[in-house]
């Protein structure tokens, strides 16, 4: 497992989404679920439709029903995106639990798999970068920024798998550790959102 490996499947996820481009296309995870890749594919596909919720939200013609109707989804997407986020987590803690930390090692406050939601989120900014500078419609002008952006997301693109990298290899060494801590959303869960609780009591 190492960023080339995750980067490879976020690619092919988004690729697999783009073949119908539809946010209400079911995720259909070529993947074992007992495979890491099941995760990180799952992780991205949901990554991928919320990105284009994100767009369908702004439309200057959307109607209010349908406005609140998409963000409520997006809630959702979030909820599942962290959930995922921590599963891939739980495999990581999994795979280094025989590992005993050095004396020196250091916790580091960002786990793995919040590293891969970075990681996931830049490869869908690469993939609409792309499509930007190669849209027929647009100037030169615009083609010239669209590359200029898409030149320092590739080198962010490096950076990451750096640092991600690194960090798997330091937390094998024993140099670093990790810990997962749930998220603690509070705004989906109906005994501790005020707004949803307060109506009941």
């Amino acid at each position: 497992m190492n960023a080339t490996f995750a980067n490879n499947l976020f690619r092919q996820s988004i690729q697999d989404y783009h073949l119908i481009d539809d946010v209400d296309t079911p995720l259909n995870n070529p993947y074992s679920a007992s495979d890491i890749a099941f995760l990180l594919y799952q992780k991205n596909w949901i990554d991928t439709v919320q990105w284009h919720l994100e767009d369908l939200i702004r439309s200057p013609t959307i109607r209010p029903d349908e406005l609140v109707a998409i963000k409520r989804r997006i809630d959702l997407s979030n909820q599942d995106r962290t959930d995922t986020v921590e599963q891939i987590d739980g495999w990581f803690f999994s795979q280094f639990q025989s590992i005993t930390p050095k004396p020196t090692a250091r916790l580091n406050s960002e786990t793995p798999a919040w590293l891969l939601d970075r990681m996931s989120i830049l490869q869908l900014k690469l993939y609409h970068f792309r499509e930007q500078v190669d849209r027929p419609s647009v100037s030169d002008e615009h083609r010239r920024k669209a590359k200029q952006k898409l030149a320092v997301l590739v080198e962010q693109e490096g950076d990451l798998a750096q640092c991600f990298d690194e960090l798997l290899d330091d937390i094998r060494n024993g140099d670093r550790y990790m810990k997962v801590y749930q998220q603690m959303k509070m705004y989906n869960d109906p005994t501790l959102n005020p707004v949803l609780y307060s109506s009941q009591e």
